[in-house]
């Protein structure tokens, strides 16, 4: 049985199935669609819990025997077999449905795992978890529904916030849904029954440091380089992540190369922005922007932040934080240094 993370709750009340698989690569959904599973059992007397952590060299043996082992407290338990992004090969798969078919239904199993594409959710053994229980697939919330989705968190929050502060939050956040129930968490300790304004989301959701890096993304789409460098400066200076800083400006980079592309091609500049969904107030810095540079151009960035990635990983001899600056300054429309050989 298939089944959306809002509908799990439902099929949980009417009966608690021995085989649930959770898949998807939004952390927050895939937690809390695993918890309510948790709940549910500790609520039907399941309270011992076995995790497996499916990693490199994993015994899948410990299935078998975690599966025909006797609870040391009760009758039942739950079997957690955390696959993370590790891939099922033959042997793991025959093992899987092996367990499936010694099963008596005592144990209650939870798989959860990444993402998984159209091939692996045509696999054997994805359809004998779905055939034994329930498969929740956990898809991310799409940038035009994320103002619908924090509306909907704040509102089981018994917050209430304006259409602006919404959008604000959505922009901030970056799709990250996480983050954005931290900021709600946060926004109901700070405001209690008051209705959020844009402006409180202003001040409470920026960084703590003195600039944060959409400021610093902002004044580099406005082509003001000493500005942005400035920001970046100051970030690095107050101990901001650098690694967090490049997957938000890259993210940026490769929204601006997509509508350069079609552009290119010949298609509306106002269409090209509506099809990467960029919010109305944005539109201006990104037009700004696509008057500077051309797909080349923004192309090379995207290089430049491949090599800034590897720097900061270790993976390489070059200053991270010097191709950083360089990055941002081309952003902004200044020299890019010349790409290594």
């Amino acid at each position: 049985m298939k089944l959306r993370p809002e509908q799990l709750a439902a099929q949980l009340k009417k009966d608690l199935a021995s085989v649930y698989l959770v898949c998807g690569d939004e952390l927050l959904i895939t937690q809390e669609c695993c918890d309510t599973i948790r709940q549910y059992c500790r609520k039907q007397g399941i309270h011992e819990r076995e995790v497996l952590n499916v990693e490199r060299g994993f015994d899948w043996g410990q299935l078998i025997d975690s599966g025909q082992s006797m609870s040391l407290f009760a009758d039942r338990k739950l079997i957690e077999l955390r696959l993370g992004s590790s891939k099922m090969d033959q042997k793991s798969s025959a093992i899987l449905q092996e367990y499936l078919q010694l099963s008596d239904g005592s144990n209650i199993l939870l798989v959860s795992c990444s993402k998984l594409d159209s091939r692996s959710m045509n696999s054997k053994w994805v359809k004998a978890l779905d055939a034994a229980g329930v498969v929740v697939q956990v898809w991310p919330v799409e940038r035009q529904h994320l103002g619908n989705w924090i509306m909907q968190r704040m509102r089981s929050m018994n917050l209430t916030a304006e259409p602006d502060a919404v959008q604000l939050l959505a922009d901030r956040v970056e799709g990250n849904l996480l983050a954005a129930d931290q900021e709600i968490a946060k926004l109901k300790i700070l405001v209690g029954d008051q209705a959020i304004t844009a402006e409180l989301v202003a001040s409470a959701v920026a960084s703590s440091a003195r600039y944060d890096v959409f400021k610093l993304i902002d004044a580099a789409l406005a082509g003001q380089a000493g500005n942005a460098l400035q920001m970046l400066n100051s970030l690095l200076a107050e101990g901001g992540e650098d690694i967090a800083m490049l997957g938000a400006i890259v993210r940026e980079i490769r929204g601006l190369y997509a509508c350069a592309q079609l552009v290119e091609q010949g298609q509306n500049i106002d269409k090209a922005l509506d099809s990467q969904r960029v919010w109305d107030k944005r539109k201006g810095l990104y037009k700004n922007t696509l008057r500077r540079l051309k797909p080349r151009q923004l192309g090379a960035l995207l290089q430049l932040a491949t090599r800034i990635d590897a720097a900061q990983k270790g993976q390489s001899d070059e200053n991270a934080k010097l191709l950083l600056s360089n990055l941002v300054s081309a952003l902004a429309g200044q020299r890019l240094i010349t790409p290594a050989t």
